[in-house]
């Protein structure tokens, strides 16, 4: 099975694109390359490279995902593994072909996107600058990191959030953290949803870690 580039939107940041860091916006089901365009928009103001990209399964023919589900809450792990290393080489070429810093992309992912933002961090553990995952689970449950580069993650669910499973996400925390990532995860008063919360921890994390 070939690879096959992600469709994408990219907007450079207002000054020095080249030098800037690029958050790689990850959508829900459902969604597409401008899902979270706003969104980051409002974390960062302009000071970053963004970069949407649009996952390439469809759900019954109709829902956009970046990877396949054998059923609710069930992941095709042989799906996911494929389409994390699709995404990556997309990401790689894009990187090369839009000019930026290939060692300073952030992670955003929400639901779906989070889940394919995280198996990217297990898979490629040197990859990423950091990552913002909102409403994730463990996506390769049998996928031990090697030795990360020790970038920060923020990981935000919700208590209500039926996709939550406090063990799950325990054991998401501890794999992270012993191959060298610098976890922070938060469990916030709200279901699946996104809340103001999740923006305002986003925004003190991108402060804190990034001087973004």
């Amino acid at each position: 099975m070939s690879f096959h580039p992600l469709k994408y939107r990219f907007i450079a940041a207002a000054e020095q694109p080249g030098q800037r860091p690029t958050l790689l916006l990850l959508h829900g089901t459902g969604g597409d390359e401008n899902d979270l365009l706003n969104l980051a928009e409002e974390l960062t103001e302009g000071h970053v490279n963004l970069l949407g990209v649009r996952g390439n399964v469809l759900e019954n023919g109709l829902t956009t995902r970046f990877f396949r589900r054998l059923g609710t809450g069930i992941f095709d792990y042989d799906d996911l593994r494929f389409r994390t290393d699709e995404l990556v080489e997309t990401l790689k070429n894009v990187s090369a072909s839009e000019g930026f810093d290939l060692s300073k992309v952030i992670a955003l992912g929400y639901s779906n996107g989070a889940n394919i933002g995280g198996a990217i961090l297990q898979k490629y553990p040197q990859l990423l600058a950091g990552a913002i995952l909102w409403r994730p689970m463990l996506p390769l449950p049998d996928e031990k990191p090697a030795t990360s580069n020790g970038a920060p993650v923020l990981l935000t669910s919700g208590q209500t959030d039926p996709y939550f499973q406090p063990a799950n996400m325990k054991a998401y925390e501890q794999l992270l953290t012993s191959a060298g990532f610098r976890v922070q995860h938060e469990i916030l008063p709200s279901s699946h949803n996104l809340t103001q919360q999740d923006m305002t921890l986003a925004r003190e994390w991108l402060k804190t870690n990034f001087s973004i």
